[in-house]
């Protein structure tokens, strides 16, 4: 998945391969990543709790896990 931060609208789009997730929060102190699960979350309809970053913490490239 990539992440673009920083971006004018937020939204997830799904590409051949992999997800695309814009947020609008800035890459500082973890408020992208926050806003990137939050993303998720809307778009899959499920609770936040069930997502979480397995690499790339602190990368724009990351993996995730969603629990079902």
């Amino acid at each position: 998945m990539k992440v673009i931060p920083n971006a004018k609208k937020a939204e997830v789009i799904e590409e051949k391969d992999f997800y695309k997730v814009k947020v609008n929060a800035p890459a500082i102190e973890g408020k992208a990543n926050k806003a990137v699960i939050k993303s998720l979350a809307d778009y899959f309809k499920i609770k936040p709790k069930q997502i979480s970053i397995i690499k790339g913490e602190k990368n724009s490239l990351k993996t995730i896990a969603i629990l079902l």
